[in-house]
């Protein structure tokens, strides 16, 4: 008897799946809205230098805005004014000839900045005047944000396997809801920047407990249904993400309000089943039965868990040793744990880099940021319906390397092309970012199956490590651009067909039993599920 077999007899994916799925999905709102937020709290209006120092006799009342600026700040190439320059004095002989301002005297903004609040109320670079000489202060919120989130991953997905899943999530509500709001009372930058590294480091539990745990509920045939589905929150929350951004047009309300949902989630965590994989692989086959038989309850099968008693639960998994307790290190002790964490690394960093690399390089559709946003989520959605049909008609080895291989072609032929056929770079871009949204589908489900249970969170822990540090790399090979434009695509192009070689030499898990043990991976047992063989439970 196996695991899978006591999951299939009480209906693996009932009314109690589906009521875990709903009850991650509320927490799971939050991801997009935090990793995406840069975007909005972030953005830099148009501003230029404050004047007023300059109207030392008030001849400004008599001069209408446009005029003001006229005598007191230079032009751009573009015909806009400086943003971080204006006149050492006001240079009224501009208002009738303006033609000629190379020889005159500048200087940096004395007493600030005006902002055009016309799209934005407020932002981080209107609240601390992160522009012009600090304008990478305001660039490097981003990076600080997912430095937290790498860090997290690493810590969450110990502390998962090592206490629990349910517990450790609920570590996670408290410590992203608490630097959440934290952040929006922020009351200079560098409370700010702290605040968001430590939401970035409880967000990232979230992120990669709630998938796993809804996974290790659900049969065999229902994984893949499941993983696209928990998937499917991220794009409609990105759609989402700029209506709410449009009416709360200030980063203060906007940072608490995308953080409210984790309330409800506390609340509904009291509803949350511990996984019952987790506890059966760490001996608690009592608690195991407790939760399983809520299962049996809330699907309609009670009798088969009456029949089914504690102590068999315990003959499920084979385990070595009970009381072992199991870390990082165990990721490299054996040789195909070994192999199989420097494989889904590559595959991971792959996955982030080309991600994030061709929504940095994808240079929009022309409309403003609202729109765009919204257009950049409901474009990921075509790509999880695709990779929905597919993962179980082709598997999820050739769907990784494949989605991967399509992504990095799409970089590859975007060099060839001109600048100034923008629309056909722009239709590649698009392809290529939907290839990429469907490897990263992919690789949060095809990862959960690799790992065995006892090392799963570490498993993913390690991969979402990983996929940080391709993220933060992604804006590097962005600059490389100065020295060859087509250089950054050319980067990522490669990056992307070494994680599809990556993923190739990966093991098959479609129509598997998850991976219970390590020794499961070392010794290569038969993981397939034959109802015919294995019904039979006694």
């Amino acid at each position: 008897m196996k695991l899978e077999n006591v999951l299939s007899e009480l209906d693996g994916f009932g009314r109690f799946q589906l009521r875990t799925v709903f009850l991650m999905v509320i927490p799971r709102v939050t991801l997009p809205f935090h990793f995406l937020l840069n975007n909005f709290i972030a953005a830099v209006p148009s501003h230029h230098c404050d004047i007023s120092s300059l109207d030392n006799r008030g001849i400004f009342r008599n001069l209408s805005l446009a005029d003001r600026l006229v005598v007191s700040i230079p032009v751009q190439e573009d015909g806009t004014p400086n943003s971080c320059k204006m006149f050492a004095e006001p240079q009224y002989h501009l208002l009738l000839n303006s033609s000629n301002i190379t020889d005159l005297t500048t200087v940096p903004c004395q007493n600030g900045w005006v902002y055009d609040n016309t799209t934005f109320h407020s932002t981080l670079p209107t609240e601390w005047d992160l522009v012009c000489d600090k304008k990478r202060v305001n660039k490097a919120t981003a990076t600080i944000f997912f430095m937290g989130v790498m860090l997290g991953a690493a810590v969450f997905g110990y502390l998962s396997d090592r206490f629990g899943r349910k517990r450790v999530l609920l570590l996670s509500y408290v410590t992203t809801t608490l630097f959440g709001f934290a952040s929006a009372f922020s009351y200079n930058f560098a409370m700010f920047a702290a605040m968001r590294f430590f939401t970035g480091f409880g967000i990232s539990g979230i992120s990669i407990i709630t998938m796993v745990l809804c996974i290790e509920w659900v049969d065999i045939k229902h994984r893949t249904a499941v993983g696209v589905l928990m998937s499917m929150d991220w794009s409609v929350s990105t759609a989402l993400l700029p209506a709410v951004a449009y009416f709360l047009n200030g980063w203060r309300y906007l940072t608490a309000v995308v953080t409210t949902p984790l309330f409800l989630a506390m609340i509904t965590w009291w509803w949350i089943p511990e996984s019952a994989r987790w506890l059966v692989s760490n001996g608690r086959v009592n608690t195991a039965h407790f939760y399983l038989s809520k299962c049996a309850k809330v699907n309609g099968r009670e009798q088969f868990m009456a029949d089914l008693k504690p102590e068999v639960l315990s003959k499920v998994i084979i385990l070595e040793n009970e009381n072992r307790k199991y870390s990082y290190l165990d990721l490299v002790k054996t040789p195909k744990m070994r192999r199989l964490a420097l494989l889904t690394g590559i595959v991971w960093f792959g996955v982030a880099c080309t991600y994030y690399g061709i929504s940095l390089n994808v240079t929009g559709f022309g409309v403003n940021i609202y729109l765009t946003q919204f257009i950049y989520g409901a474009s990921e959605i075509p790509a999880k319906v695709f990779i929905f049909f597919t993962l179980n008609k082709i598997g999820r080895r050739l769907n990784q390397a494949g989605t991967l291989a399509l992504t990095g072609l799409c970089l590859f032929c975007s060099m060839f092309i001109p600048q100034e056929m923008g629309v056909y770079k722009t239709i590649l871009g698009a392809l290529g970012k939907m290839f990429s949204e469907a490897s990263f589908t992919t690789v949060f489900l095809y990862t959960s199956e690799l790992y065995p249970t006892v090392m799963r969170q570490n498993g993913l822990g390690f991969s979402n490590f990983m996929a940080r540090i391709g993220v933060s790399v992604s804006p590097m090979i962005m600059l490389l651009e100065e020295v060859w434009i087509p250089l950054p695509s050319a980067v990522f192009s490669l990056v992307a067909f070494a994680a599809a070689l990556s993923a190739y030499f990966l093991p098959e898990t479609r129509n598997s039993r998850l991976p219970e043990t390590i020794e499961d991976v070392e010794q290569t047992r038969r993981l397939s599920f034959s109802t015919s063989n294995e019904k039979s439970l006694s």
